[in-house]
């Protein structure tokens, strides 16, 4: 058993709109991402199955080119190989789960979230 406490746990700068607080377990990958107003997440896609779970603000999540405004409380789901943006219409703070482990962001292919 491990116990995180994001309280603790270092805050990593994307770029001047986004950061992130990462936990890789064995099969998953779970993020607490922070989102600026007028923060952008471009399109990508990946083939890891994403829960997004926001905890605060407002997010416009295009999913395959169909547009969904999540608010605080509020939870998505992104199929796997699927492309999809976020922009932040508010100042916004989400806990993303993937599954299986986001093997790219372990060896830092993530230039996407960097811009």
């Amino acid at each position: 058993m491990k116990v995180y406490d994001w309280g603790n746990m270092t805050l990593e700068q994307m770029n001047p709109q986004i950061a992130r607080q990462v936990i890789h377990a064995e099969t998953m990958t779970v993020a607490r991402i922070y989102l600026s107003k007028g923060g952008v997440v471009p399109e990508h896609s990946h083939f890891n199955e994403q829960i997004s779970m926001l905890q605060q603000g407002k997010l416009r999540f295009t999913i395959a080119g169909e547009e969904r405004v999540l608010t605080a409380g509020e939870v998505i789901q992104i199929p796997p190989n699927t492309p999809h943006r976020v922009d932040a219409l508010e100042d916004s703070v989400a806990v993303d789960l993937f599954s299986p482990v986001r093997e790219d962001w372990i060896r830092g292919d993530d230039a996407y979230l960097r811009k």
